[in-house]
């Protein structure tokens, strides 16, 4: 469950990360980075399509300008993974509401 996000800052279950994020349904990986700052590739995730989730949901950041490869959203397609993509604060609200529904994993961008 996250508690809270603002720019730069995330609260889930009552512990205060601020760095990018991955949400797993039994843990969190703090300070996820990605190859390239604002892109989000394939390499990026591949952990988190290991754990062969039913929805996986993307923060792209405050603002949006954290960009979604064509390789991810084709790979969630192929193995019939639900991508939900949004800002990062419409992501946060999306998670809370499906994630003890189904099998959620979630990647947030907490700043740009």
């Amino acid at each position: 469950m996250i508690d809270s996000y603002s720019f730069g800052r995330m609260e889930v279950n009552h512990q205060m990360f601020t760095s990018d994020l991955i949400i797993f349904p039994d843990r969190v990986v703090s300070s996820w980075w990605r190859k390239t700052g604002h892109s989000l590739c394939l390499e990026d995730v591949e952990e988190v399509f290991l754990e062969d989730p039913a929805v996986i949901v993307i923060g792209t950041g405050f603002s949006g300008l954290m960009k979604v490869e064509e390789e991810v959203k084709n790979k969630a397609h192929s193995k019939g993974i639900d991508l939900i993509l949004g800002i990062t604060e419409k992501a946060v609200q999306v998670f809370n509401e499906i994630h003890l529904e189904k099998k959620t994993i979630g990647a947030f961008h907490l700043t740009c």
